[in-house]
């Protein structure tokens, strides 16, 4: 694969050819940036020092990290830097103080486009916005009018960055350099439908991937593969499984009684695998017009596996129990009067938090895990994005309106709020330390939260 050297260090990114990997700084700069900051990455809780996979360190958007503020000054927390990205919804993930998303060139204009066929994985320093690498591939558009891909956001294990595009190219870089280690073509290369097979709107690959070992997991789609595992250094195949169809939600690995379970919400249902195999070991229905099961399962320490969806379905708890060699699965309850579109749901003691709701207003609530009750529901945001550190609430509307809020089963104390973008935000933001990095379709922020 060709590298092109670019030499200066705008923040701008500007259009390169189909599959090329590009350096935007001096060796002098990624020295500096990997060099004296390195450290042996991995995917999983390391603290509130990273944000490598989708959720953050334990994949439940819960951070560690102390020292936030109480409260923002009239105009919002402070501003670090601002830059134009471009479209998509791939959150950030951030390692070593740098930060890596997928986009697409161009503006929105219209729910019809044009767009560009075309996407790129970038790699930015965490402290200026600055572009340090990309890497450009060819993805033709699908039905964006929803919104454009790329969807899925990137996974660091170790040295390596993995990314999967709109039309299901998975990639493998080098994290510091932005070396392409090795690609797959789930389409061309092992038959995957291009898309979900049920859904009206087709809008592309959303499931975001997951490491486990020495691998890297994902939904796939075929025959016998809805679940495919490649190992992380080369990308051969380790395992595929399944004749389920797929949905957009991403996988979560799970403790079932001191067994590790591989959980995948896919079109019709729940099911729970092994992740060094692939073997199914269980599963529950749970069938969505479209295969729409977009929101990542909630697991909790009480062994209860929180899932929910719009459409012409709900949410439901599963409490799951190994019998020997088995795994029962016991469904608690079901309700639709809490259903969670596509967005993030978030687990806080006894509670499940988030935005219900299917194409008309969604409502921020409260639902009690133990009885499938409402504790609270009220209007006022639109659908949101949840992350939780330090004992608040940091919420991100698709308005652009960011907050500060305390959630408890009693409601919702709003501490600040601050408008931060000017198109439609369905990303969930990242949190490094007391550093939020946040996007839009337009472009990436970075905003001070530590207190004085």
């Amino acid at each position: 694969m060709a590298r092109t050297p670019v030499t200066g260090s705008s923040g701008s990114p500007s259009p390169r050819g189909p599959g090329t990997s590009v350096l935007f700084v001096s060796l002098l700069v990624v020295l500096a940036v990997t060099g004296a900051l390195a450290r042996p990455g991995q995917s999983g809780s390391d603290g509130a020092g990273a944000w490598r996979q989708w959720g953050g360190p334990d994949r439940n958007f819960i951070s560690n990290a102390t020292g936030l503020a109480d409260s923002w000054p009239a105009d919002g927390p402070p501003r670090l830097w601002r830059r134009p990205l471009g479209l998509g919804h791939s959150a950030i993930m951030a390692d070593e103080g740098v930060l890596y998303t997928l986009y697409r060139p161009g503006k929105e204009i219209s729910r019809r486009g044009p767009w560009e066929s075309l996407e790129r994985v970038i790699a930015m320093d965490a402290a200026t916005g600055k572009t340090l690498w990309e890497y450009e591939y060819a993805s033709e558009p699908l039905d964006f009018s929803f919104g454009p891909g790329p969807h899925a956001s990137p996974l660091i294990a170790g040295p390596l960055v993995f990314t999967v595009g709109t039309n299901k190219q998975v990639h493998a870089f080098e994290k510091r350099t932005g070396r392409l280690v090795w690609s797959h073509d789930l389409v061309k290369e092992y038959g995957s439908p291009p898309g979900l097979l049920r859904p009206g709107v087709k809008a592309g690959y959303g499931s975001s991937p997951l490491a486990y070992k020495d691998l890297i997991l994902m939904q796939a789609g075929g025959d016998g593969q809805a679940v495919m595992a490649f190992r992380q250094k080369d990308g051969s195949l380790a395992w595929k499984s399944g004749d389920f169809l797929t949905a957009e939600a991403a996988p979560l690995l799970i403790d079932v009684d001191g067994q590790t379970q591989l959980v995948v919400f896919a079109g019709q249902g729940v099911n729970g695998l092994d992740p060094d195999t692939g073997r199914i070991i269980w599963s529950h229905p749970h069938d969505t017009d479209g295969d729409m099961n977009n929101s990542m399962p909630v697991w909790g320490p009480d062994n209860v596996l929180f899932i929910t969806s719009a459409y012409n379905q709900g949410s439901r708890a599963l409490r799951l129990a190994r019998k020997g060699e088995k795994t029962e699965v016991e469904e608690l309850w079901f309700t639709n009067r809490f259903r969670l579109m596509f967005s993030n749901a978030l687990r806080l003691g006894d509670f499940i938090y988030g935005s219900s709701g299917d194409f008309g207003p969604a409502f921020f609530g409260a639902l009690d895990i133990r009885t499938g009750t409402l504790a609270w529901q009220e209007r006022g945001f639109g659908r949101v994005s949840l992350l939780h550190a330090d004992g608040k609430t940091i919420v991100l509307d698709e308005d652009g309106d960011l907050a500060l809020v305390r959630l408890s089963p009693k409601g919702m104390e709003i501490l600040s709020t601050t408008r931060v973008f000017g198109t439609t935000s369905w990303t969930v933001p990242t949190l490094v330390g007391t550093t939020l990095y946040a996007r839009d379709r337009a472009e990436v922020v970075a905003l001070a939260l530590g207190g004085r």
